[in-house]
């Protein structure tokens, strides 16, 4: 692109472009506070100036009011005697003592204000000469009143007339001459100090005013020296800049100065050299780029097909390993059936062997108890023989007795017939009770016989059982063996899987590289270096 409409001429550089930008500015800002500061110290200054003199004024006017108004007082006395003097004559006693308390009171205020006046800070020597005057006039003026309040207390209202007109009058004429002269002296004196505030404030207002003026001047010296330091060259940046972002490396190098604003000229100049040298790098290495991603497309396509291949092998491998589980699976749950099975069969014949176990146990206590059955015949056999015996004794003791024992032989007799008939049963039952005790014998014994075969039978079922116990678990651990291979082929079908993706990816990436690598190509043909463009 061409660029020599945008192109500035070489400029000359000011002794401005040489000064750091921290020093500039700071000298800068130190004059603006240091106008500022003499601007607000000047006005500050006046500002106080006329506020003094506004007080004193003040003061001289509240020092002319508190005089006047104690001239004021004392003829308000005067007058408040005379009420009091007249109020005795028509015998208002309450009257007349209120316009004689009004009086003192009027006199002392006047007192007060004159003190006041008295004691005022600022005093000429034209005030003291009139002060002494003033202060002889304002004692007789006071002293002239005394005999007048006496007489209102006692009520002479003609003694008080005729003090008014020969006295009081006389003293207030000559003491209000003086107090006209320090009146019109005050006042001089107050309009003396606002012609000199008025003064001061126009004087602060038109340094104000100068400080303002010069601060504009240095304002436009500022920006001026801104411009040229600052913002011309920050511009001519700016201007570089667009044309690299454009494309364009051709720019000439321009003169800098030692500003930080030179620095940064330089080191953009120093840009755009690298940023040329960085281009054409970039290009021969897009280049090679693009020739690396052709031969990487020709590998994945190769490792593509390869991958293809082991995986169509392992979904083959996993396909059998699967009917290989199926089988084994089914076998481990037969054994696990044949196992219930054998515990059933087990627990059946232990539950037989307990209960020929009770039999032989109930048979025993048969057999005992025949046993005390055949010692209890014998018991009864016992007794009958001693019976027989005792009946046969009867019967002789009878026989010895005559015809008195008759009816006792006859007795006798039938107790012999019962002992043996009580004998021949017992005899009897102790036969029956022998046999059943050898029938019962015989029949625990193949009682106990038919326990012992049932133990036999337990333990060969216990030990069949616990055969396909074990024919179960090596089922089980065959069976999780086969899954652990299926889940290594799945894994390895996942990884081929992944393999196969991560080889489109791959080829993916290589025609994105080439697509990259073929805008570089672009891009570098469209950059000028040094007024000439890339090939």
């Amino acid at each position: 692109m061409d660029n020599t409409s945008t192109m500035q001429a070489p400029h000359k550089l000011g002794f401005l472009h040489h000064i750091r930008l921290v020093p500039l500015f700071s000298s800068i800002l130190g004059g603006i506070l240091l106008l500022f500061a003499l601007s607000s110290g000047l006005a500050g200054y006046f500002l106080l100036q006329a506020d003094r003199d506004q007080r004193d004024v003040t003061d001289e006017i509240q020092v002319r009011m508190g005089l006047s108004n104690s001239s004021n007082h004392l003829r308000t006395a005067r007058i408040n005697m005379i009420h009091a003097g007249a109020a005795s004559r028509i015998a208002e006693m309450d009257d007349m003592k209120a316009n004689i308390a009004e009086a003192e009171k009027r006199i002392k205020q006047s007192q007060e204000g004159f003190n006041v006046f008295m004691a005022r800070a600022v005093k000429t020597p034209a005030d003291e000469a009139l002060d002494a005057e003033l202060n002889t006039r304002f004692k007789a003026y006071i002293d002239g009143l005394q005999p007048m309040l006496k007489y209102a207390r006692n009520g002479m209202f003609e003694a008080i007339i005729n003090h008014e007109n020969e006295q009081a009058r006389p003293l207030d004429t000559a003491y209000n001459t003086v107090l006209l002269k320090a009146i019109e002296l005050r006042t001089a004196r107050a309009n003396q100090l606002s012609d000199q505030a008025h003064q001061r404030s126009q004087l602060g207002l038109m340094f104000m005013i100068g400080a303002f003026a010069l601060a504009l001047v240095l304002t436009l010296l500022t920006f001026i020296a801104l411009r040229r330091t600052v913002i011309n060259p920050l511009q001519r940046a700016a201007q570089r800049i667009e044309q690299i972002a454009a494309g364009d490396l051709t720019m000439p190098d321009d003169p800098t100065g030692r500003s930080e604003i030179g620095r940064l000229s330089r080191h953009l100049q120093k840009m755009q050299s690298s940023l040329g040298q960085t281009v054409g790098t970039v290009r021969q290495g897009a280049e090679e780029i693009y020739r690396g991603t052709s031969e990487i497309s020709a590998g994945n396509t190769d490792l593509s097909s390869r991958t293809e291949e082991q995986a169509a092998a392992i979904e083959q491998t996993a396909a059998s390993m699967e009917e290989l589980t199926a089988t084994v699976k089914q076998n481990a749950d037969n054994a696990h059936h044949a196992s219930k099975l054998a515990e059933d069969a087990s627990g059946k014949a232990s539950h037989g062997g307990q209960m020929v176990s009770g039999v032989v146990k109930t048979m025993g206590n048969i057999s005992n108890s025949s046993k005390k059955i055949s010692e209890i015949t014998a018991v009864i056999n016992s007794i009958a023989f001693q019976t027989n015996i005792l009946a046969l004794n009867a019967a002789v003791e009878a026989a010895r007795a005559g015809e008195q024992g008759r009816g006792f032989a006859v007795v006798a007799s039938e107790v012999r017939t019962l002992a043996s008939r009580s004998a021949q049963a017992a005899k009897e039952i102790e036969g029956l009770i022998s046999e059943s005790v050898r029938l019962i014998d015989q029949g625990s014994g193949e009682v106990v016989a038919a326990g012992n075969t049932m133990n036999d039978i337990v333990d060969a079922v216990r030990r069949v059982t616990d055969i396909m116990l074990e024919i179960a678990a090596a089922s089980d651990e065959q069976s999780r063996g086969i899954v652990q291979v299926s889940q290594a082929i799945s894994e390895m079908d996942k990884v081929h899987a992944a393999k196969r993706l991560a080889g489109r990816r791959g080829l993916c990436r290589r025609r994105v590289s080439g697509r990259a690598g073929c805008s570089l190509n672009r891009s570098g043909r469209g950059i000028s270096f040094a007024g000439r463009k890339c090939d």
